[in-house]
């Protein structure tokens, strides 16, 4: 397996993006769509992404013998006042890769990334209820509180949105 951040300008396979997508989104990832996600609405997503890849976004692939097997995003604050954070957005793995380190891997390289640009704070939220939200305590992000209601499953449920954050040293 390999990392590649994904660059402005590059092309991705957009049948690999929204089927890594659809298959989270149905496996219950609360990635801010419902079930009702449909393939055109996953390429549209991947394409609106492609076009704020750069100063305003960043996005790693997992890769996995030529297949898209996860992603996540670093979006950058923009606010002069915020220059020392940045957002981890959309971490997703798909179902059938999961278990194997890759949403450790994409994470690292994130941060690494935050890191290395100056960036000092590190903040996400996901579903209180979720995997993710054991797994981001493990790798030394601290909880810094829930929202009940926040956000809707894939399947309509309203949940729990849990925040955490995570401070880099310069």
């Amino acid at each position: 397996m390999i990392i590649r951040e994904w660059q402005a300008g590059e092309t991705a396979d957009p049948e690999q993006l929204a089927g890594l997508l659809l298959s989270c989104v149905q496996g219950g990832a609360s990635l801010g769509f419902l079930s009702s996600l449909h393939h055109a609405e996953a390429e549209d997503y991947w394409q609106a992404l492609a076009a704020k890849l750069g100063v305003e976004l960043r996005c790693w692939l997992a890769i996995s013998e030529g297949c898209i097997i996860g992603s996540v995003q670093l979006a950058p604050c923009g606010k002069t006042n915020g220059r020392h954070r940045a957002e981890i957005q959309k971490l997703m793995v798909h179902p059938d890769a999961r278990g194997q380190g890759v949403a450790a891997k994409l994470m690292q390289q994130a941060e690494a990334a935050a890191q290395a640009d100056g960036r000092l704070l590190l903040v996400l939220d996901t579903d209180a209820d979720s995997l993710a939200a054991r797994l981001y305590p493990r790798w030394g992000w601290q909880h810094a509180g829930d929202i009940p209601g926040y956000a809707a499953s894939p399947d309509g449920r309203l949940h729990a949105t849990r925040y955490f954050y995570k401070q880099l040293t310069s």
